[in-house]
């Protein structure tokens, strides 16, 4: 039986076309097309792109590589917009342009502080106690 989907669920076409727009960006970002020093100075990767439903709107999350200068990349890349969105528009062939908001992406800042909470001393003590249901050599 088919699950059926919600409107929380991204749908195969949202999420191959915000594959596209991240493909299509990061190209642009690696050949340096943008003509911007910022942009052409510092590497950025795309790490996500998520479409609205109607593929009208993409929030686009970066990451500058180790993270420098994240502010300065985010208002180049929003002086830029008008840029991505043309080049976006004329490779992926849709009727409309999807219009482009550059994030920072956080994921990695959170991965990062959820690694140091697991890696505390105290949570160690809690998670190595022996006769956790959830271990298995205490089965």
């Amino acid at each position: 039986m088919a699950r059926k989907s919600t409107s929380e669920d991204p749908s195969i076409r949202l999420l191959k076309v915000g594959e596209r727009v991240r493909h299509i960006l990061s190209e642009l970002l690696a050949r340096g097309e943008a003509h911007d020093e910022v942009l052409s100075a510092i590497t950025v990767s795309v790490t996500e792109v998520r479409m609205s439903p109607d593929l009208r709107q993409a929030k686009v999350y970066i990451k500058p590589l180790l993270g420098q200068d994240e502010g300065k990349v985010l208002k180049a890349l929003q002086v830029n917009t008008a840029f991505f969105q043309r080049e976006v528009a004329k490779r992926l062939g849709l009727k409309f342009a999807p219009k482009l908001r550059f994030l920072a992406d956080e994921s990695f800042d959170e991965a990062g502080r959820i690694d140091q909470l697991l890696g505390d001393p105290k949570v160690r003590r809690d998670l190595d106690a022996p006769g956790d249901p959830a271990d298995p050599e205490d089965l």
